[in-house]
């Protein structure tokens, strides 16, 4: 496959569709879902000759695409609401790292409380 192609391909991965879903009607409300939307593309080429005097030669290409929850827009009663998605992993990790760091400055300070004695 041209690398042309293929990048002409990936461009209906990105589209408004794939960062607004489908509202979701139910009774008076109607929820909008939101993604947050990343793609990547590269490619290669290349020839040369070996060191026997043969034709060389060589082709590549790739693409990448991501989407991850963002959160809802919540159309009621004329008013759009904006509802972010909660990352568990990220405030656990969050949490993690402030504990790290209160109990390296803890150790610190007991250290040279210990060390004035």
């Amino acid at each position: 496959m041209d690398i042309m192609e293929l990048m002409e391909q990936s461009k209906d991965a990105a589209t408004v569709n794939r960062v607004f879903g489908e509202p979701i009607h139910h009774g008076d409300i109607v929820i909008i879902p939101v993604a947050r939307v990343a793609q990547g593309g590269g490619g290669g080429r290349g020839q040369g000759r070996s060191e026997k005097g043969e034709e060389g030669g060589g082709s590549g290409g790739g693409f990448g695409f991501s989407a991850t929850p963002a959160g809802v827009y919540v159309l009621k009663n004329g008013e759009a609401l904006w509802r972010p998605a909660v990352d568990v992993n990220r405030i656990v990790i969050g949490g993690q790292f402030v504990a790290v760091v209160l109990l390296l400055t803890l150790r610190a300070i007991f250290n040279r409380r210990r060390r004035k004695r």
